[in-house]
């Protein structure tokens, strides 16, 4: 009893150190959350006071279909960015992590994508993706492959949008990884090669078990930025053609911008806050059981 009525006075104590961050998240996160909440349930445009529509705002969207195009555009590429994602980034942590010759060097590179622009990031992508005189065109139109005609075929943009996405947040899942991997301590490693353990039965049986909780709190984040896409697909084919390759966060611009239905864009944004809590529903339960779940 005295311990819980300790505890409630430490709280007390230090409410007042604390009460400026909890107003700043207040005034910038919550209250622009339920005002977004408020327009989700009202249509409402450029000079007009908004009239509450219940969920007619949902409805519409969920009888869209352009609105299901881009959720199922938006799911294929989350998917592939992701696990392509987390694949590569893998097995380069594993590789620096092996003693590799001019780390340093290798790890700025690997680590330079993340200083770009993605705008930037986008125009150099579509000069050497350009259908006509791209480098990367002519070299596999040379070695006799097909090019990625993405300004015509939608799969073909969205696969250039997929590449794009995993080049540009590569960095992010390799660090975590990397550091994750030189977290693991040599003595693990020395007892499984004194056992006999090989290589591959070393990463089977002790790195990758080591490595889920830092792969869980990767794929997690990925999920999240990557079902946020947006200004990759908006600048390589703004939709086009014809709305085909749309995702998810270019159909809530085009309603808020470009139809002034800030009452169906704001509940795609709600819609998508759900999809995204749903989906770090599951990661956050796994990493619960893998990092704190067995301590108890």
């Amino acid at each position: 009893m005295s311990a819980i009525s300790g505890a409630v006075s430490d709280n007390r104590r230090a409410l007042p150190f604390v009460a400026p961050a909890l107003i700043l998240i207040g005034a910038v996160i919550l209250l622009p959350a339920f005002y977004v909440l408020y327009l989700s349930f009202n249509e409402s445009t450029f000079g007009r006071a908004p009239t509450f529509v219940g969920f007619a705002n949902y409805a519409r969207i969920l009888a869209d279909p352009y609105f299901w195009r881009a959720l199922l555009n938006t799911a294929v590429v989350v998917l592939i960015v992701v696990h392509v994602e987390l694949a590569l980034a893998l097995g380069m942590a594993l590789l620096f992590a092996s003693g590799l010759p001019f780390r340093k060097w290798l790890i700025a590179a690997v680590l330079a994508p993340y200083a770009v622009s993605e705008v930037g990031a986008v125009v150099m992508w579509r000069t050497i993706f350009d259908p006509d005189a791209g480098v990367m065109t002519r070299l596999l139109e040379s070695l006799g492959l097909p090019t990625l005609e993405w300004s015509v075929w939608p799969s073909h943009g969205l696969a250039l949008v997929a590449i794009l996405s995993i080049w540009l947040h590569l960095p992010f899942t390799f660090i975590i990884l990397y550091a994750a991997r030189l977290g693991l301590p040599a003595e693990i490693y020395e007892a499984a090669r004194i056992d006999g353990a090989g290589p591959l039965q070393i990463f089977r049986r002790v790195t990758f078990p080591l490595l889920i909780p830092a792969m869980l709190v990767a794929m997690l984040f990925r999920y999240i930025f990557a079902f946020r896409l947006f200004s990759e697909v908006w600048l390589l084919t703004q939709g086009g053609p014809a709305r085909t390759t749309e995702v998810v966060a270019v159909y809530l611009y085009l309603e808020a911008f470009r139809y002034n239905n800030f009452g169906v864009a704001t509940a795609t944004g709600w819609l998508m806050v759900l999809a995204s809590l749903l989906l770090a529903s599951f990661y956050l339960r796994r990493i619960y059981k893998e990092m704190f779940a067995r301590g108890e």
